[in-house]
């Protein structure tokens, strides 16, 4: 009996049941949940900084810079650039587009076009004027860049609601990570001091940015000096301050700290990118483009791309195991923890997702290396290429066959070898085989007959993805490890090795999870990631995978 009543009760209950089913439905197709996303993410891309920073200098950093990515965060530590060269241009259109060169075009800040012999910068564009200068430092726009950014396909994606816009001190590093319909894009220009951009974004800067501009920060920020944040004694990650390696700025007669840059800055403004104000400038930038667009507060999610610059310069001047460099980082850590407290309280706390990641990496200097009985060595190009053509020459009575190169790739005058009717892939064996004999010079490619090359396959892979046919000569060249075209003083960067091209990449705020991971990543591998975090699509010439250990699921 109990169980006859259970089953006349089920039965009269089901079509209830099945009503408010359907019901359910029904109001669900009507009304979808509305999509999640972050009010705003925040890109910074610390130029020249190697992986190995987060934990160089972690036990002088402070708990809200630095330190407050890696124990709130998700820092992935096994992050590598898998092209060449490492370089700024290159990073940023890598980073944002989840491609290699091979495929987004960019192949070097500066390339020569192997179809019409033409030199370019990378993102040179003759068709703009410069906005809010009189100089040509403003003649820019995306145009070479070949493929869409993550910031491209957010703008796609919300129908271009969302609100994007790029700043740094250099125009490559704003120009590249904002895409090709940005809202704004700004960079810094020497001859006028002030933030400036191109026609291709708009016809005058925003009353925001004159007004920051007519405030003159960067000239306040100078008048300071720069001394060291801490003693001198204190910088135990360091050389000794005076050392024969690292450059000094003009009117200085040894490299040493109190730099009295207010005094060289009067004659050349340029010295700003050289010193931790630089960064501090961008950053308050950042805030006041925040402000001036109100970003964060629209309807859709808006991006904000943000390049650190001076630590690139420093590093270049002094090199990483530099006085400057250390306090540069302990500089931006503070300038970090500061930028990080306005966002809380501007966008929210938890309402923003942030990612902290590097262009490239930078090399120890040869000198120092020497120093310490290590292995590395000046590779002197112009007078291998010199020897090549005399060789080349006497082999094939052709003169200068050789016409330039890049860091990587040799190019050749492949029109008047073929009109002598010579044979360009014998030409090529030749140079290598002469190359290859040269100190310094570990591997050579045809990048035409890459079958006939034996490289170790992490080396080969990087050259793959660097080459593309129309911008990079068909002959690459890899140094042994520690030898580089490289600066007698100071650094500087561009090779296969992990000094180069081991970069962090840390993320925090919405929708990422906290701890970090070993996992082998490419750099490609960001805007994947970033993509998934939106719930859109990736930029069109991806090639990365998404880190999916990162994203709260």
């Amino acid at each position: 009996m109990l169980r006859k009543s259970y089953l006349s009760k089920l039965m009269f209950l089901l079509p209830a049941l099945a009503g408010l089913y359907f019901q359910s439905n029904a109001q669900t197709a009507k009304t979808p949940a509305t999509l999640q996303r972050p009010k705003l993410v925040v890109g910074l891309v610390i130029d020249q900084m190697r992986w190995d920073y987060l934990y160089r200098y972690y036990d002088r950093y402070q708990s809200g810079g630095f330190k407050r990515l890696l124990n709130e965060g998700f820092s992935c530590n096994q992050v590598y650039i898998t092209h060449l060269p490492a370089e700024t241009a290159v990073g940023h259109s890598t980073l944002y587009t989840g491609s290699v060169p091979a495929i987004h075009g960019i192949t070097g800040n500066n390339w020569k076009d192997e179809v019409t012999g033409k030199n370019w910068y990378c993102t040179d564009d003759s068709l703009e004027q410069t906005v809010g200068s009189n100089s040509r430092a403003g003649r820019m726009s995306p145009r070479n860049l070949l493929a869409s950014t993550i910031t491209d396909e957010l703008a796609l994606a919300t129908n271009f609601r969302s609100r994007i816009v790029g700043v740094s001190l250099k125009d490559r590093a704003s120009i590249l990570p904002a895409g090709h319909k940005p809202t704004a894009v700004f960079w810094l220009d020497n001859e006028s001091e002030n933030f400036i951009s191109s026609t291709y974004y708009m016809k005058a800067l925003p009353q925001w940015l004159q007004n920051f501009n007519r405030q003159q920060h960067g000239r306040k920020m100078i008048s300071k000096g720069w001394n060291t944040l801490y003693p001198l004694n204190t910088y135990l990650q360091s050389s000794p301050d005076n050392v024969a390696w690292e450059e000094t700025f003009a009117g200085e007669s040894k490299p040493t700290f109190p730099h009295d840059i207010n005094t060289y800055y009067q004659s050349n403004p340029d010295i700003i990118r050289k010193t931790p104000y630089g960064n501090t400038l961008t950053l308050e930038l950042s805030k006041a483009a925040i402000e001036g667009y109100n970003l964060g507060a629209g309807a859709a999610t808006d991006f904000l791309a943000i390049n650190c610059a001076s630590t690139d310069y420093v590093g270049h001047m002094y090199g990483p195991n530099s006085v400057e460099v250390e306090d540069t980082y302990l500089r931006l850590d503070k300038d970090l923890a500061d930028f990080f407290t306005y966002l809380d309280k501007k966008i929210g706390r938890g309402n923003y997702s942030l990612f902290l990641t590097a262009d490239h990496g930078g090399a120890h200097n040869i000198s120092f290396l020497q120093s310490h009985h290590l292995a590395g060595d000046f590779l002197k190009t112009k007078n291998i290429l010199t020897n090549l053509n005399a060789h080349l020459e006497r082999s094939f009575k052709l003169h200068t066959m050789v016409t330039g190169s890049s860091s990587t790739f040799l190019s050749f005058n492949v029109a008047a070898i073929k009109k002598a009717g010579l044979n360009y892939n014998e030409v090529k064996e030749e140079a290598m085989d002469f190359l290859r004999k040269q100190p310094g010079i570990q591997f050579t490619a045809d990048m035409q007959n890459l079958h006939k090359t034996s490289i170790p396959k992490d080396i080969m892979e990087k050259l793959v993805n660097a080459y593309n046919s129309k911008r990079c000569g068909d002959v690459a060249i890899v140094p042994e490890p520690g030898w580089f075209n490289g600066r007698e003083k100071g650094t500087g960067h561009s090779l296969w090795n992990p000094f180069d091209t081991h970069i962090p990449m840390v993320f925090m705020g919405w929708g990422i999870k906290k701890g970090h991971s070993e996992k082998a990543h490419s750099m490609n591998d960001l805007a994947p990631t970033l993509a998934a975090l939106l719930k859109i699509q990736v930029p069109n010439g991806s090639v990365g995978r998404v880190m999916e250990e990162v994203l709260v699921h």
